[in-house]
Formats: C-alpha cells, structure tokens, sequence
C-alpha cells in the first residue's frame, strides 16, 4: 500500500528540493542542505508520524552525528552508498559503541533514508540493506513487592516506620505519578501528556495518549484515585499559582511537569529509598503487566491496558510470571 500523503512541512520541503538541481556533494557535507533535510525528517517524524519528544530529539542526535561524520569524510548525504553507511557504523564499532547504542544509529539512519526515499528526494534507500548486529535478550526488570512498597512510601501519607507524615504539594504530586504509573502501566511521556479532562473520576477510568497519536482507555484502582484527588484538592492548587494550563501535572512554577522531570523525580524517589538507582519509570510498566499475569488477567486484556500494537510484545511478560508459569504446568503436564 502506498503511504498516505500528508501535506506538511516535510512534504513541502521535498517540493522545494524536487524543484530545484540535485545540491553539489560539497554543499551536502554539513551545510544547508543537510540542515534543511534534518529539519525535514523531525517534522516528518513530529507531524506525520506522531513521535514522542524524546524519540525526536534521540533521532536528531543520532543524525547529527552521522552529518559531522560525512563532513569529516567528504560523504554527499543524497549519494552515499550502503559501504559507506557500513564504514560509518563500523567506525562506532571500533569506538566501542554498545551493540544497543549501534543498533539505535542504524535504526536512525533507516528512518531518515526510509523518509527521503517516500519523500522523492532519493530514488534509492541505501540502509535498507543493512542490518544490526543481533543483541541479547534480556527480560525486563520487574520490581519487587518489598520495593515498591518503599518507593510508594517515599512521599505517601505514611512514611516507612508507618508513622503519618506532613505532605508537602510536591509530595502530593509525585505520590500521585508513582500511583499512577503503577496503577496503569502507563509511560513517562503519557503521564507528562496527561490532562485535567482525561481522569473520569465517576468511572474511575484515564485516557491515554500513547505512541503514534493512539488513544486508549485504562482502569484506575481506589487507591490511585485516592491519590490524584488529594493532589488536585491540596497540591496542584498550590502549584498552579496564576498560571493556565489544564495539564495534569505542573512543577512547582506551575508549569506542566515535563517527562524528563518526572524521571528526575523518579530517580530521587528510588535514591530516598534506599534503593538501586537503575530502577527505572519504565520498571513500574513493567511490573505492572507482570502483577497483573500474576493474578490471572488474559494476556489480551494486558496488551490493550499496556497499548502494544503486538501480542507478540506482551507475551514477553509471561517469561516474568513464574505463578502463572507453575499454574500453567501443573494443569498441564502429565506427570505434574
């Protein structure tokens, strides 16, 4: 199926391009030019894809890189064959690059050849031949009930020893995140995206905004709600000062909290813990799925709430449920 055209910035770059004489390879090497093909494919990425925020800004580094590179070499940009795309990526592997980190360049290169070929800018995608080196799989990490337990204490109404304590409206508001993030298995960047009208409190439910625009509806437990309420009663009030804004979410300017705040946030939380600082915003995605296979929830139903576009990307979950495993071959096996 040919792709859908989308009138946008992009799309009137490659009519600008197409217009004009295929530039000189000594004008692609960093200039213009190349500047100008960045531009275009992070609007692509932003408008017609629906890219998140730290998805753009890590293919852009990625790209930049590769510009400077094809300076340093005397490369043209819109010529360059797949040798010289490999002799680039080689290049990362003599530096040492992580086998993950060169896997991430690559990926960005076949987004942005992948681009200027669907754009008309080059009849040929060079680094559709190409792949990456094959990396381990590892499981996700899943977070241990002893552990969350100390992280939702962290800024919760009861410190560890169970005594009450006194929250502040940033306690309020990070207790909330932490609630929902483990409620809902949502990202870092679907909380950040969060707005005062997409929690039904009646129906206990939260819309989300996840990867490429796609909206989905997810369940909240009591005490996630409870948690929200007492942050919009007695935190975000405090937070908001003369600011407008219906995020959900403000910093203490009152401005709406940014993705890369919250897992600032997050990192602080697990270190006051007492915790390993590798645990992640993404581990409590984790669990999440991971807690639910626990209790018996359908692999369907937790592909829905996660909003992976596969099954074949929640099953991984499965390998993390070692009850749902042994129930598995109890009923099953013959001699079990």
């Amino acid at each position: 199926m040919a792709p859908r055209q989308v009138k946008t910035r992009a799309s009137k770059r490659k009519g600008e391009l197409a217009s004009k004489e295929p530039p000189k390879a000594e004008a692609m090497q960093s200039g213009p030019a190349g500047d100008e093909l960045l531009d275009g494919f992070l609007s692509y990425l932003n408008v017609e894809r629906g890219a998140s925020p730290h998805t753009v800004r890590s293919y852009k580094a990625d790209i930049e890189a590769y510009l400077r590179w094809c300076e340093r070499k005397g490369v043209n940009v819109l010529t360059a064959t797949h040798r010289q795309l490999r002799s680039y990526l080689g290049e990362l592997d003599a530096a040492r690059y992580a086998r993950s980190t060169m896997n991430r360049h690559l990926s960005s290169l076949h987004g942005f050849y992948g681009w200027m070929s669907i754009a008309g800018i080059m009849d040929i995608d060079p680094s559709s031949v190409l792949s990456g080196p094959k990396q381990g799989k590892h499981l996700p990490h899943v977070i241990q009930a002893p552990e969350m337990d100390k992280i939702l204490r962290v800024h919760g109404p009861v410190d560890i020893l169970g005594s009450p304590r006194i929250q502040t409206p940033t306690d309020l508001r990070d207790q909330a995140i932490l609630e929902f993030l483990y409620a809902c298995g949502a990202r870092i960047s679907e909380v950040a995206g969060l707005r005062l009208g997409d929690v039904d409190f009646s129906a206990n439910l939260a819309k989300l905004l996840g990867k490429g625009n796609k909206e989905r509806i997810v369940p909240l437990h009591g005490l996630c709600i409870d948690a929200l309420k007492a942050y919009l009663e007695r935190g975000r009030p405090s937070l908001i000062g003369n600011n407008r804004t219906d995020s959900f979410f403000l910093s203490s300017r009152g401005n709406p909290m940014s993705a890369d705040a919250m897992r600032r946030m997050f990192k602080a939380t697990v270190r006051s813990a007492g915790l390993d600082e590798r645990i992640s915003p993404h581990d409590m995605r984790h669990t999440f799925a991971t807690d639910l296979l626990d209790g018996e929830a359908d692999l369907r139903s937790v592909q829905e709430m996660l909003g992976h576009s596969s099954l074949s990307t929640t099953q991984i979950y499965t390998h993390l449920s070692p009850a749902r495993l042994k129930s598995a071959h109890s009923q099953s096996h013959p001699r079990a």
